[in-house]
């Protein structure tokens, strides 16, 4: 009798370990090593960014998808030398590692997004580098410059050849092109391009892995259809200017609010207040044609 119960037990501890996917997120370079050099001095390091939009999109992850682990190569401004990285990857067996990067280049005029794999067999890692780039494109408004292999770029790359498990990395764009390094220094640019990523990695995720539930936490659909309405943009876990062009190219003034929760997101964005679901739908489908795809109608009481 006691033979079967471990057995059971055994059975149901793996499992609960085969329903939960861990994902090894690399923010790029760190302490000595700077990564590429913005225009400015004022402005960040790749370094720097590349651990700003990695923990965001770790953040990302981790509240809004049940059965995802996410671990850190770093998570502060220190260095893990590249076999730390490929051995923390391989030695913890973790499913996937993503790797956050800044792209450069002594041609100014250059921008946009890369996602990288080690080669065209690593076929898995294909699909998440194909979803990133087209969520780049389509949501984000970024310009992608597609998905890249050793081959593209003439060498291979340490944390895509010897990684045992589907990696991508990510170059979130230049931040030796002009506009395109403000960007990637705002608040509002970081949280965009995390967000991208995150979707990108939830609809692989849920491709891959059909069986395990994924759901978010909370659920925010079927909100009453009575008076006072707003219009909810989007959340962020650091606050941003309600003043940015990408607010003030809306018809509606930007409202945002500090949430008092255990939740990474501290800060939504509202337009409205609107008297009638009927208004409040109608600012909604503004909202979205303007870029705010995921914008929804929140009811208060």
């Amino acid at each position: 009798m006691k033979l079967v119960f471990t057995i059971l037990l055994n059975f149901f501890v793996l499992n609960a370990l085969c329903n939960k996917i861990t994902i090894l997120i690399d923010p790029g370079h760190g302490g000595k090593d700077p990564g590429h050099l913005p225009l400015k001095d004022t402005l960040m390091n790749e370094k720097d960014i590349a651990l700003e939009i990695a923990l965001k999109v770790g953040n990302y992850l981790t509240y809004n998808l049940s059965n995802v682990e996410v671990l850190y190569t770093r998570t502060t401004d220190i260095y893990p030398t590249l076999d730390e990285r490929v051995d923390q990857a391989n030695n913890n067996k973790v499913d996937y590692m993503l790797s956050v990067h800044v792209n450069g280049s002594p041609n100014s005029n250059i921008y946009g997004t890369e996602t990288h794999i080690h080669n065209f067999d690593a076929k898995t890692s294909y699909k998440w580098a194909r979803l990133i780039e087209e969520q780049f494109k389509t949501r984000a408004g970024r310009k992608s410059r597609g998905v890249k292999t050793a081959a593209d770029i003439g060498h291979s790359i340490q944390v895509l050849k010897h990684t045992k498990m589907p990696t991508v990395l990510v170059e979130c764009g230049f931040i030796t092109n002009t506009s395109e390094g403000k960007y990637l220094n705002s608040v509002y640019g970081q949280e965009i391009i995390a967000s991208a990523i995150f979707r990108a990695t939830r609809e692989f995720l849920k491709a891959k892995h059909p069986k395990i539930d994924f759901s978010p936490p909370q659920d925010q659909t079927n909100q009453p259809d009575e008076p006072h309405y707003k219009v909810q943009i989007m959340a962020s876990i650091d606050k941003i200017d309600t003043e940015i062009k990408e607010f003030k190219k809306l018809d509606y003034s930007v409202e945002r609010v500090f949430v008092e929760s255990t939740s990474m997101y501290k800060y939504k964005y509202y337009v409205g207040p609107f008297s009638n679901k009927k208004d409040a739908k109608k600012a909604q489908k503004s909202v979205q044609s303007n870029g705010f795809n995921d914008a929804f109608v929140v009811y208060f009481e």
